[in-house]
């Protein structure tokens, strides 16, 4: 899949505080994974290496994401965010 960073990056911050540890939790990673993953670059002892690949172009350039589980994820974080669930 190809994303421009720009939106890579739209998406991280549109998400709600604490989502970048609800996603690691959820998918057994390391938090610093996760924040590698919409574009950070440090790669510690805890940070593993992404499974992207950035080009040049516009908007920051493109990503490709051969893995999107952790996009899909925050995507989902997103739809429940927009829609939240009435509960009585």
């Amino acid at each position: 899949m190809y994303i421009t960073f720009e939106e890579l990056r739209k998406i991280k911050h549109s998400l709600p505080t604490g989502s970048i540890k609800r996603i690691a939790d959820d998918m057994q990673l390391d938090e610093q994974t996760v924040r590698n993953y919409f574009g950070a670059n440090k790669y510690d002892e805890h940070g593993e290496l992404v499974e992207k690949h950035v080009q040049p172009g516009p908007q920051g350039g493109y990503v490709e994401l051969t893995d999107t589980r952790i996009l899909e994820h925050a995507k989902k974080i997103l739809a429940e965010q927009e829609s939240p669930t009435e509960v009585n």
